[in-house]
């Protein structure tokens, strides 16, 4: 381990010296041109110059990255929340399914296993108690009911009885009163007259006639005495009593629908308690059960045969930041963490990081010679199997201007194939295209004039613009498509300051009747007839309000702080530069993109 992670910092450090120096030679190269073109009437002086070549030319993109298994088993830690490793398998041991690979911390997971299961017996015991209280309501309820019920069909059989029963008879015993009153005082009242016959011709004594007329005045009482008890009867007690059954009745109906309802409320009250200690119950039983799950799962098996890479090992995410720290005993984890890699097949794939710059050129299907640091003289081939849609956001974290999209590469399997392990370092040159024979010149001697690109062709000792179409490039050499032939000389200083100011300008022919930009010390269109500073506002003015914000300002941001002198975000025309300054002025400032 310890010397493969040499290599991998030798690799980085030989890229990182590969890159400055190139950053260096492109620098020497512009300064050359400025220096080169400062002759005003253009000639060529020490001017450097390239022959335009015609030959095979191979366009590639390099990058670095790292060796993975094509198919893997990915071993994560599922236990909740971080943890300490107190066991772990060593890396490169070959193991079987079902070996140990790593054990985590159980401890505290023990602790809350015992606290868990005081919860669950006490939510049981609430959870009993509270489906016999139900069973009670139920039961309680049915009884209160019945009697409600039983009391209703009471008072409607009362009511009924009343009104089909006692009252007519009691109606029927009132008109026989009646009946017998009135024979009761017919005879009073014949005797009576007979007493008084009787008397006139003195066969009965006055006593005796006084008495049968006392009788027939009692007869007489009587029956009145019955008529008035018949109407109290209709009057007063049959109402009475017929609204007193009758409220009985409602009443009676009234409890039952109470009962119910109220029964039916403790039912469900009772049921709802229920539920939410069943539910506790089952939710304690839950908590109990994923404990128990955890706990297991501090123990990590082999789910396959395999060979053991730590997952720290095998990430080329410290490409982009600090390297993660090593896998090992004592180490704290998290959940999802991924802990070991098993492959699983003898392939393998190569993972690198394409920039977006490069981007437009890396599509699946392109051939891919690929390096190993680890194995110097060992040459891998491949394709690119895949690009992602989204760059790798750890690169976006680090630096929000650098996007790099991770693309997955195919290794061809070989005999060489299997001195290969995952997380070695490698670099893959990712062939983009191969020209048996072209026309090619280096990248700097191009630019981009007025949105088109432009090379400085020296013809009698002096330099002149020539509109050319390019193609691919890589590195170095950029294809020339159309607009220059082999032999010409093309200088390799070229006015950066025509490129940087991006005015329209005036056009000559080029070779094949292409227009090309006005050659050094004609007339700028725009500038011809006003200012620089009136130019320089109108090239950077793009909302149309006259001044250039620092939004618009293509410069420095320095630069655009030295030139607004009254500090109000904007340049105007009285701040904007009088003048294009000399080439040896404007130098530094060119160089890093701005304005004098």
């Amino acid at each position: 381990m310890p010397k493969e992670t040499n290599r991998k910092r030798g690799s980085r450090k030989r890229q990182i010296l590969v890159s400055s120096l190139l950053i260096l030679l492109t620098i020497v190269l512009a300064s050359w041109a400025f220096v080169g073109f400062s002759k005003d009437d253009g000639s060529l002086g020490d001017m450097p110059v390239f022959s335009v070549k015609r030959g095979p030319l191979k366009i590639s993109i390099t990058e670095s990255g790292t060796i993975q298994a094509r198919e893997k088993i990915i071993v994560k830690s599922e236990v909740e929340g971080r943890t300490s490793i107190i066991y772990l398998v060593d890396e490169g041991t070959r193991v079987k399914k079902g070996d140990l690979l790593v054990e985590l911390d159980a401890s505290a997971l023990l602790d809350q296993k015992i606290d868990q299961e005081i919860r669950v017996q006490n939510a049981e015991a609430a959870f009993i108690s509270a489906r016999e209280a139900l069973a009670v309501v139920e039961n309680q309820a049915q009884s209160d009911v019945d009697i409600a019920r039983l009391n209703y069909d009471f008072a409607l059989q009362d009511l009924e009885k009343y009104t089909q029963g006692e009252y007519p008879n009691q109606l029927k015993e009132m008109e026989s009163k009646i009946t017998i009153a009135k024979e009761e005082l017919t005879r009073a009242r014949e005797r009576l007259e007979w007493s008084r016959r009787l008397f006139e011709e003195g066969y009965i004594s006055q006593t005796e006639l006084q008495a049968d007329e006392l009788a027939e005045k009692k007869a007489l009482l009587d029956l009145e005495l019955v008529k008035n008890e018949q109407g109290l009867l209709k009057d007063f007690t049959h109402k009475r009593r017929l609204a007193q059954l009758e409220s009985d009745v409602k009443q009676a109906k009234m409890s039952l629908e109470r009962t119910i309802r109220k029964a039916k409320a403790d039912v469900v009250q009772a049921k709802a308690n229920f539920a939410a200690k069943e539910s506790e119950y089952k939710r304690q039983q839950d908590k109990l059960q994923r404990i128990e799950s955890q706990i297991r799962k501090t123990k990590i098996y082999a789910p396959a045969d395999g060979l053991v890479i730590y997952a720290t090992s095998a990430d080329r995410g410290h490409r982009f930041g600090p390297r993660p720290e090593p896998l090992s005993e004592g180490a704290t984890v998290q959940e999802r963490q991924e802990l070991i890699h098993l492959p699983t097949t003898s392939g393998f794939n190569a993972e690198i990081g394409v920039y977006e710059a490069s981007l437009d050129k890396v599509k699946p299907g392109l051939q891919v010679d690929v390096k190993v640091d680890a194995l110097p003289g060992e040459r891998f081939s491949g394709r690119v199997v895949s690009i992602a849609p989204l760059p790798d956001p750890r690169s976006a974290f680090l630096n929000p201007d650098l996007k790099i999209y991770d693309t997955v590469i195919r290794l061809d399997d070989s005999v060489n194939t299997r001195l290969l392990r995952s997380g070695m370092s490698c670099n893959a040159e990712i062939i983009v295209a191969e020209y048996e024979d072209t026309v090619y010149v280096p990248v700097q001697a191009v630019l981009q004039v007025r949105g088109r690109p432009t090379v400085y062709v020296v013809e009698g000792g002096k330099i002149h613009p020539r509109v050319v179409e390019t193609g691919l490039s890589n590195n170095s050499m950029i294809r020339i498509i159309q607009g220059l032939e082999p032999g010409e000389l093309v200088s390799l200083a070229p006015p950066l300051s025509e490129a940087a100011l991006d005015v329209p300008g005036p056009v000559t022919s080029t070779k094949g009747g292409a227009k090309g930009p006005a050659t050094k010390g004609a007339p700028i269109a725009g500038i011809q007839g006003r200012s620089f500073g009136e130019a320089f506002i109108k090239t950077a003015d793009k909302d149309g309000d006259n001044r250039v914000s620092r939004d618009e300002f293509r410069g420095p941001p320095e630069v655009f702080d030295r030139l607004d002198k009254d500090n109000d975000g904007y340049i105007t025309v009285s701040e904007a530069p009088e003048r294009v300054p000399p080439q040896g002025e404007r130098q530094g400032q060119v160089l890093s993109g701005g304005l004098p």
